[in-house]
């Protein structure tokens, strides 16, 4: 089985894939780490020298390339990675997807603290980021809920990760 996490920058997709990867054994691969190895720069770099364009086009050639190579694996996406290219209805073509829905206020927390490392935000100001996530997780929302899974990222425990994955929480 292949597990893909979606969900805003800062809902914890790659925190849960680390989890989740230990307590099952798969491995656990960073989309976004995978193509800053390919690319040898990081996604800021991409963004600014070589557009948003080519970052997504990258970014689903790795998603399928990966997906198409590796079985019992779980996929920690970009927040971005389920809303372009139809790459939502290529995931749950290839495995379980999902969504660490994680609530604004503690999106906003969290992404003051990376602002720097995120290419979509490092230019928006502190005072108008909270409107910033509203906006972008209302454009998302329809992609994000085409998951197989909703999670509560804030509640959420390995076990009611793994019970709701596999149906027996082993």
């Amino acid at each position: 089985m292949r597990i893909y996490l979606i969900g805003f920058m800062g809902s914890g997709k790659s925190h849960w894939g680390r989890l989740l990867s230990a307590g099952t054994g798969w491995p656990c691969y960073d989309l976004d780490q995978l193509i800053q190895e390919q690319e040898g720069m990081t996604i800021a770099d991409i963004f600014s020298q070589k557009g948003e364009e080519y970052f997504r086009m990258l970014e689903r050639e790795v998603l399928v390339n990966l997906s198409q190579t590796r079985n019992d694996m779980i996929l920690s996406c970009g927040g971005g990675t389920p809303c372009f290219l139809n790459n939502i209805a290529f995931m749950k073509q290839q495995g379980k997807v999902v969504w660490l829905d994680t609530a604004t206020p503690v999106l906003l927390k969290r992404l003051l603290k990376e602002k720097s490392h995120r290419p979509l935000i490092r230019d928006i100001s502190d005072s108008d980021l909270e409107a910033f996530i509203g906006r972008k997780l209302r454009d998302r929302k329809i992609y994000y809920e085409q998951a197989d899974l909703r999670l509560p990222e804030e509640t959420l425990t390995l076990h009611d990760m793994k019970k709701a994955l596999f149906d027996d929480g082993k």
